[in-house]
């Protein structure tokens, strides 16, 4: 099998490492974004001539398009694309200031959106590709007190739907991966905490924070499992649209699709009623 080359930013830690290391594991090449000069350096060294650390923060536009150039004549043509730089945000939409919201989607959305149009010219050039975006079941399902993350990605599930739909005669595929909950450090030092101040939010949001931090590092998914099904998905010539990861994402997913039928079908008369007669 020809090896593929992926391009995957944010690849220090979580299921953006672990991705990378299944993928140079299975002979594949790999160009990794991270932050850090020390990280770069050493992930150059995880597997010589196809581990290529680049430093790149997703929000910074202007340095996205130089950078997808220097991989295409450097390294090669990429044929998978994986959008997973990102964070969590946990704060209440009254607790959160809206310079939280924008960094959130600086990071979470306009970062993949900015680093899939400088893939995609090229990818359409070749009448070839693959973009995988990590949204999240958090892109799909909701809970209290992660509203700007929640928007963040389900922000990123309509851009990937919407986007496969414009280039799927191109021969270029999109995929909205959404895991579920993952033992990685997005609950932990990823996560950014916005101060408690309203005491009117006590009842919602003290457990939540307070669970959310009792199971970091003790969740159902693992990271190394995701990637091998991401390695599947890559390789099939019939990717999904979407893929949900997770058997806890897969539970809350199909409750919502239930409980929305039902509300669909509850309020059908009054949906019905405002066409021209």
């Amino acid at each position: 099998m020809t090896a593929k080359i992926w391009f995957i930013t944010g690849v220090s830690t979580g299921l953006g490492k672990a991705l990378a290391d299944a993928a140079l594991a299975s002979g594949d090449i790999v160009v990794g974004t991270l932050r850090k000069p020390d990280e770069a350096a050493a992930f150059n060294q995880l597997a010589i001539g196809k581990s290529h650390g680049a430093l790149l923060d997703v929000t910074n536009e202007h340095a996205i398009e130089p950078l997808v150039a220097h991989i295409e004549e450097s390294v090669g043509p990429i044929d998978v694309l994986v959008n997973n730089a990102g964070y969590g945000h946990e704060g209440l939409v009254e607790e959160s200031s809206m310079a939280e919201f924008r960094s959130q989607f600086e990071v979470n959305f306009f970062g993949a959106v900015a680093v899939t149009k400088a893939v995609l010219p090229r990818m359409r050039e070749r009448k070839a590709g693959h973009i995988i975006n990590i949204t999240s079941m958090g892109g799909f399902i909701t809970m209290p007190g992660i509203a700007a993350y929640h928007a963040s990605k389900f922000a990123l599930e309509g851009f990937s739907e919407s986007l496969g739909k414009e280039v799927k005669h191109l021969g270029i595929s999109v995929t909205a991966v959404a895991p579920g909950s993952f033992r990685t450090d997005w609950a932990g030092r990823s996560m950014v905490r916005a101060p408690r101040s309203i005491a009117a939010y006590d009842e919602v949001m003290n457990p939540i924070r307070e669970r959310r931090q009792r199971v970091s590092g003790h969740q159902l998914g693992d990271p190394q499992r995701a990637a091998q099904a991401i390695l599947k998905l890559a390789r099939n010539s019939t990717p999904p649209a979407h893929l949900l990861l997770g058997s806890d994402a897969f539970k809350l997913a199909d409750e919502k699709l239930a409980l929305l039928g039902a509300e669909f079908d509850a309020w059908k008369g009054v949906t019905l009623s405002t066409d021209f007669p």
